[in-house]
């Protein structure tokens, strides 16, 4: 039985500077959140894992169904019942953006405010969202599992890499 443990850092280091007459003022923020989950069901655990490089064609739509047909390293299927990290990263040589959620009649809405709603990842950024809590992020298998990702745009395709951690 394969076992899950995973560490999820984001960092940010960023100075502002204001030059004056005689001299500068400085804002310096750093700020890092480090995310370690172990392997189980509970708060900061969670037991899987999927992940791909995925590319849409021009105006593209595909549907990631959370609680039935991902496929893990190990071959085996994935019925996740709770998110506890995703992580879209959007390929820099992208021209347009990847749109994400929106489904229209089983949404896996728990990341958005409702069902209909998307973020756009902008081409070479990124989006993470992580909940270690118990709860995490629910799937309700056949009413609100689907995570529909789109490409905004005709003209050329769009590459994205996709991370899912959490309980299956």
């Amino acid at each position: 039985m394969a076992t899950l443990n995973a560490s999820i850092t984001l960092s940010l280091g960023a100075t502002l500077v204001n030059a004056l007459d005689l001299g500068d003022v400085t804002q310096n923020v750093n700020n890092a959140s480090n995310f370690a989950l172990t392997d189980g069901t509970g708060a900061n655990q969670a037991k899987s894992l999927f992940s791909d490089t995925r590319t849409l064609a021009a105006s593209g739509t595909e549907n990631l169904d959370l609680a039935a047909t991902l496929i893990d390293a190990f071959g085996a299927a994935i019925t996740f019942t709770k998110i506890k990290a995703l992580i879209i990263k959007a390929s820099a040589a992208n021209t347009n953006d990847v749109v994400v959620g929106g489904h229209a009649t089983a949404a896996c809405f728990s990341f958005f405010g409702a069902a209909t709603h998307t973020l756009k990842v902008k081409p070479g950024g990124m989006i993470a969202l992580v909940a270690p809590d118990a709860n995490g992020y629910p799937v309700t298998a056949t009413t609100a599992d689907m995570l529909t990702v789109t490409n905004s745009a005709g003209g050329t395709g769009v590459t994205y890499d996709v991370i899912i951690i959490g309980v299956a």
